[in-house]
């Protein structure tokens, strides 16, 4: 019986009787060319990822503000280095007034002062973006306060929205 062969799937081929009708024939059956996915299997599946968002969401969303929080320790222990260094040269920390300015740009009274200044391309900000606080003399008895508001950006706070101080 004569059948055409293509991609190794047999199709049925016409043949002709000898009183002149066709049949088709074929060893087997046609096949459902139809296939997909039923709502149960959709259903498994969105349950899943479901499940595994409620796993790692909460997870990914705190190191976000843990982020923040080390950055501000890091960028206030740099700025913190760069007024020692400014001490050392000066033999004074810059004043209130002067601010952080003065390790970008030479106030009038400094006497050993680098090109470039003590902190290339300006002063970092905290990890909410906000500019860092300094006050000189600071509170307890050290040379400075050099802090960051936190996330709100104002003066005391809770949690993330707590004050950071430099580590002196």
């Amino acid at each position: 019986m004569p059948q055409t062969v293509i991609d190794n799937v047999r199709t049925p081929v016409a043949i002709m009787n000898d009183d002149s009708k066709t049949t088709v024939r074929s060893h087997q059956p046609m096949r459902n060319s139809q296939s997909g996915f039923t709502l149960i299997e959709i259903m498994v599946v969105i349950v899943i990822l479901a499940i595994l968002a409620g796993l790692v969401v909460p997870k990914v969303v705190g190191q976000s503000d843990k982020a923040r929080v080390k950055t501000t320790e890091t960028a206030l222990a740099t700025v913190s280095n760069a007024l020692d260094m400014y001490k050392v040269d000066n033999s004074r920390y810059p004043t209130t007034a002067q601010g952080l300015e003065a390790l970008t740009t030479p106030p009038a009274d400094a006497k050993n002062y680098p090109d470039g200044g003590y902190i290339k391309g300006g002063y970092p900000t905290d990890g909410w973006e906000n500019e860092m606080q300094y006050v000189a003399p600071g509170s307890g008895g050290r040379p400075y306060d050099l802090f960051s508001l936190g996330a709100d950006g104002q003066q005391g706070g809770e949690g993330q929205d707590a004050d950071i101080y430099a580590q002196l």
